[in-house]
């Protein structure tokens, strides 16, 4: 029985269902992280009409990151027991209803419950999202299409400043949530229609076991109780991984939530070219996770090659550009920043998808994505109140500890899949265990 073919040789059906796949999740993610933005750039609108101060509108960011951590390994139980595709397309609906919502809310106490319920539907996409893509790709092409799609996140922050300001200001903030809760349906629909079948993991071609040709999960590798959750949350590296995501995204959500109401408010920037300015940065975060992404198939793991001087140079940038007296130093310096930080995001997942098994990936990457998002937050109200109590400048300054906590992590976590496997025990049993006849074991955790 020969080997399966390496990425370069998928053709045919092999081959779009790859396409197919990043196109789709792209998109998918793409409404998803502009839906989460769009309240960024009204919060200044809505703290005027319900007078809010900063600390009360970083609550209102906060609620959506604490309903959104919450539901990250739900939702990676959910997919590894019902199916990527089927969770997905419920995430979409439902968040696209809630940010709807949110344009009829009538006050601060609304706002919280709509953004809580908000965080909630698109909490459980994330691991639906990577599991699905580790089902219709192979080990070693998974980090760089990864970072295709991740890349739809600083996209996503470039295009929505720039067409969400004009529509604020010809037609109130609420009209922002109305559109891109219809831009959710229409990717819903999309998703529900084209997402391919996961790619057959056997030589042979036929489905390998945990990847049924109808993409439910099979019993043997699924997360079918309470007890296997239980088992996986016990799983110490994970946690550090989840860490190493915390640091990052205190970075990520800290400038993404109060660099417009800097610009605007402490800068007198209007809000339309503070969504130009914002567009540089976002495009450096889009440049860096693509070539991160294939960097990390390249090193085969090994994050902390990346890592360690990327958030070393970011955390030295971050600190120039909240003490910069122009405009241009805040700009070129944060530009710089989110570059740096951002080229460890995909080499953050490398080892962990090569190295969990294929039933415990939805809840496995759940784990990482939820550090991430107690991030989201921490990050934003303590801004808030540094904004209020003392200056810009200590807010921005504060993004700094979140450098060094992705440091230390990168340092204290395996570094490879074989490394991961011997660590997480269970976790990294099976990964990929009917192709185990290929060349090397790497090639196929």
């Amino acid at each position: 029985m020969s080997a399966p073919p390496p990425p370069a040789a998928l053709k045919g059906p092999a081959s779009r269902t790859v396409r197919t796949t990043v196109v789709l999740l792209f998109v998918a993610w793409l409404v998803d992280y502009a839906d989460r933005l769009v309240i960024n750039l009204v919060l200044p609108s809505f703290g005027e009409e319900f007078g809010l101060g900063r600390g009360q509108q970083g609550l209102v960011v906060s609620a959506f990151f604490l309903s959104y951590a919450l539901c990250q390994i739900p939702g990676g139980w959910l997919a590894d027991r019902f199916g990527a595709r089927r969770v997905i397309c419920w995430a979409l609906l439902a968040w696209s209803l809630f940010t709807a919502l949110t344009g009829f809310a009538w006050s601060f106490a609304a706002l919280l419950v709509m953004r809580f319920a908000f965080g909630a539907a698109e909490g459980v996409f994330p691991p639906a999202s990577m599991k699905a893509l580790v089902e219709r790709t192979v080990p070693e092409e998974r980090m760089g299409a990864n970072g295709l799609i991740m890349s739809s996140n600083a996209i996503a922050a470039v295009v929505t400043p720039l067409a969400v300001a004009p529509l604020i200001a010809v037609f109130g903030w609420r009209s922002a949530f109305f559109s891109t809760a219809a831009l959710g349906v229409a990717v819903y629909v999309a998703v529900r229609l084209w997402l391919p079948a996961p790619l057959p993991r056997a030589a042979d071609g036929s489905p390998a076991e945990g990847f049924p040709a109808d993409g439910s999960p099979a019993a043997a590798h699924g997360v079918r109780g309470l007890r296997g959750l239980r088992e996986i949350l016990r799983v110490g590296v994970l946690w550090r991984f989840a860490l190493m995501m915390f640091g990052y995204n205190v970075i990520v959500w800290g400038l993404t939530t109060w660099m417009p109401s800097y610009l605007t408010e402490e800068r007198g920037v209007p809000l339309s070219s503070a969504g130009a300015l914002m567009a540089i940065p976002a495009l450096g975060a889009a440049a860096a996770t693509i070539l991160g992404g294939r960097i990390a198939d390249r090193l085969g793991g090994h994050h902390r090659k990346v890592i360690v001087p990327g958030m070393t140079v970011a955390g030295l940038f971050l600190l120039l550009m909240a003490f910069s007296d122009s405009l241009t130093g805040f700009a070129v310096f944060g530009t710089l920043a989110v570059f740096s930080g951002s080229l460890g995001y995909m080499p953050l997942f490398a080892v962990p998808l090569r190295g969990l098994a294929p039933g415990h990936v939805g809840v496995g990457s759940a784990v990482i994505v939820f550090g991430g998002q107690v991030a989201g937050m921490v990050a934003p109200p303590v801004m808030g109140f540094l904004a209020d109590a003392i200056s810009f400048r200590a807010a921005f300054a504060f993004l700094v500890l979140g450098a060094a906590v992705a440091v230390l992590m990168a340092l204290l976590t395996p570094q490879d899949a074989d490394s991961f496997r011997a660590v997480a025990g269970s976790l990294g049993e099976a990964s990929d265990r009917s192709a185990s006849t290929s060349t090397s074991t790497e090639e196929l955790s």
